[in-house]
């Protein structure tokens, strides 16, 4: 062996990166094996940080003591609140990133990382003794040997890239394939199938009329992503929003022909909720036209994003069709979109620390596991980081539940029933949704944190000053009560123009409509006005808001898991099931269970499908009856 280290993981992208610094600042000899150590961190596909239940999952990474939040702080370039109108469990953090400076500031928290060192080249074998993985062999022919090894490889493993009827080899563009790995795994007799993913082309900003589109500025307060991060202060860049048209739609379906998506060149099955733009012409034909989202690159370059526009059309079609936007008519691209086939492995061969079960000391992370997106792949590098170091240190695994984080719903899906197309992350797959909310992740996850070892001691005083403050909060809520002598009773109902009964705790008067959080902020006793923290208020408030549907919510998960003998009637139709989206009734039909238990394990069911068809079921049964 020309080095030996505790753990290697292979691929520097999201899951990479987490799983090599955790396992790094946790004591083991790490090393970090990529292709191109330039392209540490590299968003290869849209420039952005979070969103809907991925902002979630970055703020859990970050309560833990994970690093992106922390990157994303430093190099976001717009930061906004997602369903800020909605209720605070929906509510989720999102930033454009710099995407140079987000490389670059990725690779400089790597390199001061203690016990981490960075190795360039092309893995394409593992070495193997009595069915444990020992080490990896390089493509130069160099040994490093490991007692644990993570692969987190993303779009390389065996990918090919589409454009028309041009297709190649790569894992991205401009970068070559991981080829032999891929066949190593299937010498190895891991599962393995083929997903499909896609870009749009970029564009440059200059060719650009800006003013035929309706810009998106940054929220006025911005929320950061990392528990540390006390202000957020680089440049800010608005983003922009437009449409397609009919004439577009129309040039797309008269060219179908040559995607190589309908062709059936492309085999791979593609992200549901992230579809093509000819995908969308086809599948929503009824719409006349389509969101896009104008979303430049950096502040130091021209190059923008053109998020909503994914396609494998021939670059010289996908020209033609953005001349047909207003505002494109002059607009040159960059870089024409494609999209990528590559290879992942059935996560049904996991454990729940990101082991496989079919080979010792071997760990998968990201989209080999079958996940989309770069926060579905950091958690999951965090958790494989963690464990692999925890294995050469003999130390206990680290787990997450379903009911403690996002983290543990992605897990538990993944393993339990593997994936019949890229997954993503939703607020809709988690029971607990309504508690595990991004404003309270270092309340859910910091402890644990600390325990494993990554939350330092600035950190943990820092938490547990915000913890005691919220407590106070939360007590007051509870315990201030406006009685209907005072003169704010007779203040807050006349504004609300309804009585409020002999006296009403400030909790129960703040899930009242029309109650603002400034208007319980003015109530609180004096001596907590004096420097309050809105967010942290924010968060006590939200307690007492879902405190009644928690304890309802919990009631029906416990009725939903008591009914698994429920049968299902041969002659069923869920489409006769009102309240289930189409999704959820295509994948009903497609497993056709044979008993409610059956139908809880299906692949990508949420909560309140699962509710929904109990139900039913239940009332289908009784009439039976």
């Amino acid at each position: 062996m020309d080095e030996r280290f505790d753990v290697i993981v292979i691929g520097a992208g999201h899951a990479g990166c987490e799983a090599a610094s955790a396992a790094a600042r946790l004591g083991a000899e790490t090393a970090l094996v990529t292709l191109n150590l330039d392209l540490i961190g590299q968003m290869s596909c849209n420039p952005a940080v979070g969103g809907i239940a991925k902002g979630h999952v970055v703020r859990e990474i970050d309560a833990l003591g994970g690093i992106m939040g922390r990157v994303i702080d430093r190099t976001g370039i717009q930061f906004r609140l997602l369903n800020r109108s909605r209720g605070p469990a929906v509510r989720s953090p999102r930033a454009q990133a710099d995407r140079a400076l987000y490389r670059t500031e990725m690779r400089r928290v790597l390199e001061a990382t203690p016990n981490l060192h960075l190795r360039q080249g092309v893995v394409v074998d593992l070495i193997v003794e009595n069915n444990r993985v020992v080490g990896v062999e390089l493509q130069d022919s160099r040994r490093f040997a490991a007692k644990s090894v993570v692969i987190a490889t993303g779009t390389f493993l065996n990918g090919v890239i589409h454009t028309g009827d041009k297709t190649f080899s790569a894992g991205r563009a401009g970068e070559p394939a991981s080829i032999e790995l891929a066949e190593s795994l299937r010498r190895h007799g891991f599962p393995v199938g083929r997903l499909k993913t896609g870009t749009p082309p970029r564009l440059d900003g200059r060719t650009i009329d800006w003013d035929a589109f309706t810009p998106q500025d940054e929220d006025t307060e911005a929320v950061p992503f990392s528990f540390a991060t006390e202000k957020l202060g680089r440049d800010k860049i608005k983003c922009y929003i437009g449409y397609t048209t009919q004439e577009v739609h129309d040039a797309i379906r008269g060219n179908l022909h040559r995607s190589p998506l309908y062709s059936g060149k492309i085999q791979g099955v593609g992200p549901r909720y992230c579809p093509s733009i000819e995908d969308k012409v086809v599948k929503f034909g009824e719409k006349n036209r389509h969101q896009l989202f104008l979303e430049p690159e950096g502040t130091s370059t021209n190059e923008v994003y053109l998020n909503g526009f994914s396609t494998s059309l021939p670059s010289d079609l996908q020209q033609e069709l953005l001349n047909l936007i207003e505002g494109f008519h002059d607009v040159k691209i960059i870089r024409p979109g494609y999209a990528i086939e590559y290879d992942f492995v059935d996560p049904r061969e996991l454990s729940p620390t990101m082991a496989t079960t079919r080979m010792s000391g071997l760990y998968f992370a990201g989209q080999i596991n079958g996940t989309t997106g770069y926060e579905e792949a950091a958690c999951q590098g965090f958790l494989a980081g963690v464990n692999a170091a925890f294995s050469v240190q003999g130390r206990e695994s680290f787990l997450l539940g379903r009911g403690e984080a996002y983290i543990g719903v992605l897990a538990d899906d993944l393993i339990r029933h593997g994936v019949d197309e890229p997954y993503r992350l939703f607020t809709s797959r988690a029971e607990s949704r309504l508690t595990l909310r991004h404003d309270n992740a270092d309340e859910r996850l910091m402890e644990k944190g600390r325990e494993i070892g990554l939350i330092g001691d600035l950190d943990w005083e820092r938490f547990s000053t915000k913890r005691d403050r919220i407590a106070q909060l939360r007590n007051a809520l509870d315990n201030t009560r406006l009685k209907r002598s005072s003169p704010e009773y007779a203040a807050v109902s006349g504004l609300l123009g309804t009585d409020l009964g002999d006296s009403i705790t400030l909790a129960n008067l703040s899930v009242r409509s029309g109650v603002s959080q400034e208007m319980i902020a003015k109530l609180l006793p004096t001596e907590l006005q004096t420097d309050l923290i809105a967010s942290e208020l924010e968060s006590a408030m939200a307690d007492s808001l879902y405190s009644g549907y928690v304890a309802k919510q919990n009631a029906a998960n416990e009725r939903v898991n008591k009914h698994d003998s429920l049968k299902v009637p041969s002659t069923y139709r869920f489409s006769n099931i009102s309240g289930l989206s189409n999704e959820m009734i295509e994948r009903l039909e497609r497993a056709r269970p044979q008993t409610f238990g059956q139908v809880r394990t299906i692949s990508g069911l949420t909560p309140a499908a699962i509710a929904t068809v109990l139900v039913h079921l239940t009332a289908e049964s009784a009439h039976a009856n």
